[in-house]
């Protein structure tokens, strides 16, 4: 077992990865990642999606490796919604999760998740949480058009995509663990608060961050006009 485990800690340390170091790194990656996935409407994610979500997640550059042990890793941001209808302060975000089995490899991958619902979003708010098991989620469908979306996609509280080496799918992110980063929230705020205290508060974002929400709430009145000024089942907060 130690020899696995120090042979998953070299793959991990070998593979040329994109993801960035810093916390501004990140949160231009992320932007950047936004820009990329919604410039191409026909390869990338729905716009009436985007306009429904309760909640966005972005992980630029999860690191996945294995050898007989597998592993993923990855730090990013999650925004939701405020009652006006625009994006909030980013809360930072960790992914984890590993299996077992006769594998061996390592990548680096985009990965983007959307909130659907408030029961999603209550998930999102807590701690730590396991997409999959204690919220379920589906691949997301990809292109302009939503109207083939499975029952499966239709109640999952997240959807779920990928991009590596260039190419932007859906994926079902299963078993992988989602915490609150205490440690970036400091270097955002000032000190440790949890996400509960960040996604859904007046709280002023950092100018580090105003490039991705400035991104994502301009694809969102792209996608809806229209829109009502309070998106439905968000008139209020969770407690």
């Amino acid at each position: 077992m130690k020899f696995c485990l120090l042979a998953l800690s070299v793959f991990v340390a070998g593979v040329p990865l994109r993801a960035a170091d810093t916390v501004q790194d990140r949160l231009k990656d992320s932007t950047s990642i936004l820009n990329e996935i919604m410039a191409t409407p026909d390869k990338g994610i729905p716009q009436d999606l985007l306009e429904k979500a309760h909640c966005m997640v972005i992980v630029p550059g999860v690191k996945q490796a294995a050898f007989v042990v597998g592993g993923k890793f990855g730090k990013g941001f999650g925004m939701c919604r405020g009652e006006a209808g625009g994006w909030g302060p980013p809360g930072a975000v960790r992914v984890e999760g590993g299996s077992f089995g006769f594998q061996i490899g390592a990548s680096s991958t985009d990965v983007v998740m959307l909130v659907m619902n408030e029961r999603g979003m209550r998930r999102l708010l807590e701690d730590k949480f396991t997409i999959g098991a204690e919220a379920t989620v589906a691949a997301g469908p990809v292109g302009r058009s939503t109207s083939a979306m499975t029952d499966a996609q239709l109640s999952a509280d997240i959807l779920s995509w990928s991009r590596s080496r260039g190419a932007f799918a859906g994926i079902a992110l299963t078993g992988a663990t989602l915490r609150n980063d205490l440690d970036v929230n400091e270097e955002l705020y000032g000190k440790k608060i949890p996400n509960k205290e960040v996604l859904l508060s007046d709280r002023r974002p950092p100018a580090e961050a105003e490039p991705l929400l400035a991104t994502l709430n301009r694809y969102s009145r792209e996608a809806g006009a229209d829109r009502s000024a309070t998106p439905p089942e968000k008139t209020k907060k969770p407690k």
